[in-house]
């Protein structure tokens, strides 16, 4: 054990809380399996849970390996992968495909591998390490608006486009998360109300000409209207899978039915995924869901320590851009089970089953868990480093 300790770096609480919740998972992930398999007949649930644990194992490789690295590295890799993300956002709208119906161009397979891999989620993280550099490397100057649309707002924008038409609740996550950003970065206050605007101006366009031409996006912009319609309408036919969770809620009472004895997993969809806290709370009870929460809230706590601790700017930017959107797809998760939002297809971090949302979050733990680790980190060294002297030194 101390061989493997002497190894680890970094907030070891972090380290603890992550392996508390990739425990947490194997018991939902394997009871919510059954809907995919006596339902959907696909594999088994052994099958699953084998899957569920090696992507697990995956995602601790990936967080070892990025907390490795100093985190200096990823304020010039953030403007190396920008065209990258570009190229594979682009790519993965070409390559989108109908399910149900609906348009599910959110998924890239990976050759030789046969895994499906969301990219808008690793777009989302490099664009949230772009903003933290933008915004450290301007800290003592005189932000000029028209400027930082150059530098700033136009490769935000056009990623955020690209994300948008197949996936609206990533969209508005990170550009909540990057507005919240800036604000805590010094970007004037004036400025931000005019993005803001223009964020609007641009979201409403989208859909007017999406509503113009329905062949364009097929049927997005139906489906965001259905599922905000239905959750304010309370129309049980459209909410079926709300109802369910619901149902599933209710009957947790105070400790639960008991591990694999949930009922409502064999009739609630994407109940390993989306709705995966339902299930949690049907089987632990209200005891259940409370530890769930106290978990994300205290790792939010160490994300915040991590933060206020951090030697230099860029170092505190990185850590609330990547940590606290973890806590939010959590908090938004979680309130998608309880009816308190409309549906959205976020995952619930490290607990639901899904090889994207895993790996993505291990990778920014794993930045978090590099900027704790570090000491002497100066920001002239983090920001006057060239993006191309990084791509050289790595190769």
């Amino acid at each position: 054990m101390k061989d493997i300790l002497k190894h680890i770096k970094g907030d070891r609480a972090i380290w603890a809380i992550v392996a508390i919740l990739a425990i947490l998972s194997f018991m939902p992930v394997y009871s919510a399996s059954t809907n995919l398999v006596y339902v959907v007949g696909n594999g088994s649930t052994t099958g699953h849970l084998i899957k569920h644990i090696a992507l697990l194992i995956m995602g601790f490789g990936i967080l070892y390996g990025v907390h490795k690295i100093p985190y200096r590295y990823f304020s010039g890799g953030s403007v190396l992968m920008l065209p990258i993300i570009v190229l594979l956002l682009i790519v993965t709208l070409s390559q989108g495909t109908t399910i149900g119906g609906a348009n599910a161009s959110r998924w890239i397979r990976i050759p030789f591998v046969g895994v499906g891999f969301q990219t808008s989620t690793l777009a989302s993280l490099v664009l949230l390490v772009y903003v933290a550099r933008y915004l450290a490397k301007n800290k003592e100057k005189e932000i000029v608006f028209k400027e930082s649309l150059f530098q700033l707002w136009l490769p935000v924008g056009f990623v955020l486009m690209l994300i948008l038409p197949a996936n609206f609740s990533t969209t508005a996550i990170v550009f909540s998360m990057i507005v919240l950003l800036v604000f805590i970065g010094g970007y004037p206050l004036k400025y931000i109300a005019n993005v803001l605007g223009m964020g609007i101006v641009a979201l409403g366009l989208f859909v007017l000409v999406v509503k113009a031409f329905p062949g364009l996006m097929k049927n997005r912009v139906d489906t965001w209207e259905k599922r905000i319609e239905s959750f304010y309408s309370g129309d049980k036919k459209e909410n079926y899978q709300v109802e369910k969770a619901k149902i599933a809620i209710a009957t947790g009472g105070l400790i639960g039915k008991g591990a694999g004895k949930s009922v409502q997993k064999n009739f609630l969809p994407q109940s390993s995924s989306d709705f995966i806290y339902a299930i949690i709370v049907e089987e632990f009870g209200l005891i259940g869901a409370l530890f769930v929460i106290f978990i994300y809230f205290l790792l939010l706590f160490r994300i915040l320590v991590v933060a206020k601790n951090a030697t230099t700017i860029f170092a505190t930017l990185l850590v609330v851009g990547v940590g606290l959107p973890i806590i939010f797809q959590a908090m938004i998760n979680m309130a998608v089970a309880t009816s308190l939002f409309p549906v959205t297809g976020q995952t619930l971090p490290l607990i639901s089953s899904g090889g994207t949302s895993i790996w993505m979050t291990c990778f920014a733990l794993g930045m978090i868990l590099s900027v704790s680790a570090s000491k002497n980190e100066t920001e002239e060294s983090i920001l006057d480093d060239n993006p191309l002297d990084i791509l050289h030194e790595t190769i």
